[in-house]
């Protein structure tokens, strides 16, 4: 019977019925109808660690709810216009299939098929499923071969799917205009409200969408709209679903919208640029699918529910933090990383994030490496001698052993890890002479190029490299670090993410993880996805460790970023990269550490806009770690129990406000060389004065330290860059403090 009345609605004329009805019969009987439902592409939600929704990614915006979640108004109006016959006929309404036989036969084509909402439903789920735009346009094909696949499929679903189901189904599926799809999207969009909540008026506009959603969208024709709404009140009376006077009065409304735009992809993100980097995780590991085109699909269509890392609290602070940066004009970069687990808690750029350049937006994630959708990377500047550092305590080379320290010098003897030699290397110190020699202690406190330069020697470049590579640390680009003697000076381009994931490391007493972005994935049905976890490995033993951070807590108080600490535990380090063009500053607490980056990539090589010794991205740390950190109890560092060298100090005086000759010769008096900064600075102090003291007064140091005195301007605030700062100086020293 299916066949036969099938054959007939495609019949241009009624003369040829015999061997039309004799073929629809037996391609019907030949059809299989093992048709597999699958379900709909659904949206995939992504979720904060705190679980606020921070980003949407669709193929189709589309969230399926239980046919008890749609309005009984809304359900009856789809029923009564679509196929009011839907829950009295089987797969073929044989009423419906010969009103379109005569109007078939008077047209002479397939003018009317007699679809009904079982067989729109099987069209839609053709059509949804297809890979390509061939098999969704065969899906839509108005032809007889197409009517017949989808009449042998309803009769297959009409056996295993109650009519609630297929109902259902079809709400979930249909496609409503203004790229909503499914009822829920489509109650969303227009009235903004659950499908739940929708009024007999909505229903009825709803409802009359799907037979033309292009015509019918009350966004665009709302004249259209509201004549099609009509209709379908008035066939709703027909049927005595509501009462002529209901329908009168639903008619007379004008159309009311509440609209609202759907969000998708990072550009709608809440926090787009680790919406970037988790987009490019999935996308690029194939934990997620074989190839990128499953992965792409998984993601846009899998209806995927995604919990993240990322705390929004400290994602906050450090957005905050970075609105403040001191040249608005250039760009501010930073990740945190909580020690122990490589979970990202912060990922913020500067900028905003977007396609228009003009604008200054960008849609490059500079706080990422490639992989992750970011640039090439950019220097670390001397943030990279941590490395360095704890290579050569690993060794057993004490904290008190000096090296020389030179204003400028030339090393030879560097070897990589294959044995090559490299060229004699010239540098030269980001600023004047600090004194003859230096020990591990103050030699990263004023993080001296120079002796550095030496230390790194003593320890053997390969090394020092094993050592950065220990702690994670890669080119941006994803290629090995360079071994030549100057990366000691951060010349391998790295981003912050990894960057402060390797600091996290030494939070973590030498206990290094791989940063993570995704904790938790399920599909639509609930069944969860494995996840990649963070790979964690012992760096370098505790005690080394423990030095290092020792070690990197003065830095915060009477190294180059003196004053910056948070009042509780830290250690940090400063970097300046090539030529001034950009600042870099890494550091730690127990409970997290953070990276930030400050400069433009495009800035021209030579031009100074930065300061030295990360002072412009210090200040950016401090206020993005103290404020991520609110409210959550202090942790201490431990101390080490290993003997590194026991140093023999002395208290700095305290020679601040004084006469710089007084001051001189009171420092002398208390064992130590002096050097007088060559330049004056910004200070509140009176001009000729001595603003501060590197190392600062009243602290520790050894006895053969050399203690700088910076002579005051009479202007400006303690630690500014004066009017005194000129050019850098010239030679082959590419990376400063």
């Amino acid at each position: 019977m299916a066949g036969l009345l099938v054959g007939l609605i495609a019949l241009p004329a009624v003369g040829s019925a015999g061997m039309a009805t004799r073929d629809a019969a037996d391609s019907f009987k030949n059809l299989p109808d093992d048709f597999n439902i699958q379900p709909p592409p659904e949206r995939t939600t992504v979720y904060s660690a705190d679980g606020q929704e921070i980003a949407v990614f669709y193929h189709h915006n589309r969230e399926s709810v239980r046919l008890d979640q749609v309005a009984p108004i809304m359900q009856k109006a789809v029923v009564a216009i679509e196929d009011s016959r839907f829950y009295q006929h089987g797969p073929l309404d044989m009423k419906g299939s010969a009103r379109a036989l005569v109007t078939n036969a008077q047209e002479g084509g397939v003018k009317q098929g007699g679809s009904t909402l079982t067989q729109q439903y099987v069209k839609n789920l053709l059509v949804e499923s297809a890979d390509t735009e061939a098999e969704a346009n065969a899906a839509k094909a108005a032809n007889f071969g197409r009517k017949l696949r989808e009449l042998r499929y309803a009769v297959n679903i009409e056996k295993r799917l109650t009519k609630d189901q297929i109902l259902q189904g079809y709400l979930n599926i249909a496609y409503f205009g203004a790229g909503a799809y499914g009822v829920e999207a489509a109650a969303q969009r227009y009235f903004s409200k659950d499908a739940s909540k929708l009024t007999l008026p909505e229903a009825a506009l709803m409802a009359g969408i799907t037979n033309s959603p292009s015509y019918y969208d009350p966004t665009i024709y709302p004249d259209h709209a509201l004549q099609r709404r009509n209709t379908v009140l008035y066939r709703m009376a027909e049927l005595k679903i509501i009462t002529k006077q209901q329908a009168d009065q639903a008619a007379a409304s004008k159309i009311k919208l509440h609209p609202k735009m759907p969000k998708s992809d990072c550009v709608d993100s809440k926090v787009p640029f680790f919406c970037q980097y988790l987009k490019n995780e999935i996308l690029g590991n194939t934990a997620f699918g074989k190839t990128e085109k499953d992965r792409e699909r998984l993601l846009y269509r899998g209806g995927l529910t995604i919990r993240t890392t990322i705390d929004m609290h400290a994602q906050k602070a450090a957005q905050n933090a970075l609105s403040r940066r001191p040249n608005h004009s250039r760009t501010a970069t930073e990740a945190m990383v909580k020690p122990g687990t490589g979970e990202i808690k912060a990922m913020v750029v500067s900028r905003t994030y977007g396609a228009n350049i003009k604008k200054g937006q960008t849609q490059l994630n500079l706080a990422a490496d490639y992989a992750h959708g970011g640039n090439l990377g950019y220097s670390a500047g001397s943030t990279f001698k941590i490395f360095t550092l704890a290579a050569a305590l690993d060794k057993g080379i004490d904290v008190g052993r000096s090296f020389p320290a030179p204003e400028s010098t030339t090393v030879s003897g560097y070897r990589d890890c294959k044995g090559n030699g490299s060229a004699p290397w010239p540098v030269q110190n980001a600023e004047k002479s600090k004194g003859k020699s230096a020990n591990l202690q103050s030699g990263t406190w004023e993080s001296i190029n120079t002796f550095y330069a030496f230390l790194e020697k003593e320890v053997g470049l390969c090394d020092a490299v094993k050592m950065a590579q220990n702690f994670g640390m890669k080119r941006a680009d994803g290629k090995p670090l360079q071994q030549n003697p100057a990366q000691v000076l951060g010349t391998n381009e790295i981003d912050v993410t990894h960057l402060a994931a390797a600091y996290a490391g030494f939070a973590a007493r030498g206990e290094y993880c791989t940063p993570i972005a995704i904790t938790d994935v399920t599909d639509s049905t609930g069944k969860k996805i494995r996840v990649p976890k963070s790979k964690c490995s012992k760096a370098v033993d505790t005690e080394t460790a423990d030095e290092v951070t020792k070690i990197l807590q003065g830095v915060l108080t009477r190294g180059t970023a003196r004053g910056m600490g948070l009042g509780r535990p830290a250690a940090g380090k400063t970097g300046t990269c090539e030529s001034f063009t950009c600042a870099v500053f890494a550091g730690y607490t127990p409970d997290l550490a953070a990276a930030v980056w400050f400069g433009d990539p495009e800035a021209p090589w030579g031009n100074r806009n930065y300061g030295t010794y990360g002072r412009d991205v210090a200040p950016i740390w401090r206020a993005s770690m103290e404020g991520a950190l609110q409210g959550v109890k202090a942790s201490s560092f431990h101390t080490p129990v290993n003997d590194f060298g026991n140093l023999d100090q002395k208290a700095v005086p305290n020679v601040q406000g004084m006469q710089v000759q007084q001051a001189k010769k009171r420092v002398e008096g208390a064992g130590f060389s002096v050097q007088i900064s060559p330049r004056a600075i910004d200070s509140n102090q009176p001009a000729g004065t001595v603003a501060y003291t590197s190392p600062n007064g009243g602290s520790q140091v050894d006895q053969d330290t050399t203690v700088m005195l910076f002579v005051s301007n009479g202007s400006g605030a303690v630690g500014g860059r004066g009017k005194g700062h000129g050019k850098p100086g010239k030679g082959n020293w590419p990376f400063g403090n």
